[in-house]
């Protein structure tokens, strides 16, 4: 018999909409008009423990991440122009560290320096030879590695070397450590540098110094970030990603603070700057309350 056994065409169904990529409100509130109330604030800090001058904050991560940047973008905040005090490195596909040295950073305003030093190191690279010894790291944070230290790929400074202190005072050792991590590449992070992250941290964490995360390329890891900068904690994906840092790092999601550094720009932005500024109150108010632990490392 004949018979056909083809089935009735489907009417055609058009794909499903997209997910929507944005909250219906911010997960984080923000204040997007206090760039002045916090340039004024951190103007006017001062270190709760009278014996120390300066505030020391290291600053650590991947190589390329943006730690120079992040310096950079901190300056140009408080300036209201462009500035490259910390050298970044400008060689496109370089994956290496820029800085070679440990490099101390002072913040100046238009009315002062600021009662803070940033310790920029050599990146952490993945590479099982480059980048800085994690016991580098550690011991510059403990205030063992003086300002100008060279860094030795193949072995961590020891009490010979001329930029070691042996007995570091309380002013020598640094009250925070802030990661910074690239955003837009958060989710490939080589598992070997998250080792080398992880111990940091519990080395540091086990005296009782904070641990930040600082998440750049905001703008380059979220297409609605990209095109409205203020659209970060309304972002899905940029949740996501600070989520995952938690989670790898181990670090809490209130001690986590997107941010876009300055790049390309030959103008400031106010949304840039609130955003970095805002991470520097964050950091500084944590870093404040370990000094005012005053208890020794």
């Amino acid at each position: 018999m004949g018979g056909s056994d083809s089935q009735p065409e489907k009417p055609y169904q058009p794909p499903p909409p997209p997910p929507n990529p944005e909250l219906d409100k911010p997960w984080r509130q923000f204040d997007w008009g206090q760039k002045e109330a916090l340039k004024k604030w951190l103007e006017n800090f001062s270190p709760c423990n009278p014996n120390v001058k300066s505030i020391k904050i290291l600053i650590a991560g991947q190589a390329g991440a943006g730690k120079s940047s992040f310096i950079n973008s901190i300056y140009c905040g408080f300036q209201g122009r462009i500035s490259s005090r910390a050298l970044v490195n400008s060689i496109d596909g370089d994956s290496r560290s820029y800085t070679q040295k440990l490099k101390e950073f002072t913040i100046k305003t238009e009315k002062k320096t600021l009662p803070l030093v940033f310790r920029d190191i050599m990146g952490l690279e993945y590479e099982e030879f480059h980048g800085s010894k994690t016991e580098d790291i550690i011991k510059a944070v403990f205030g063992h590695v003086k300002d100008g230290y060279k860094f030795n790929e193949e072995q961590s400074i020891d009490y010979k070397d001329q930029h070691y202190t042996s007995d570091p005072s309380l002013s020598d050792q640094c009250f925070c450590v802030v990661y910074i991590i690239d955003g837009s590449t958060v989710q490939f992070t080589d598992d070997r540098l998250i080792k080398k992250l992880q111990i940091i941290r519990k080395r540091i964490k086990d005296k009782g110094i904070p641990q930040v995360v600082v998440m750049t390329k905001v703008d380059e890891a979220c297409p609605l970030v990209k095109k409205n900068l203020r659209k970060v904690y309304t972002s899905k994906k940029i949740k996501e990603k600070m989520e995952l840092c938690s989670a790898s790092i181990g670090v809490p999601m209130t001690n986590i603070f997107p941010v876009k550094n300055y790049h390309d720009e030959i103008n400031t932005n106010n949304d840039v700057d609130v955003l970095i500024l805002k991470a520097l109150e964050q950091i500084v108010q944590i870093a404040n309350d370990r000094l005012d632990d005053n208890e020794s490392y």
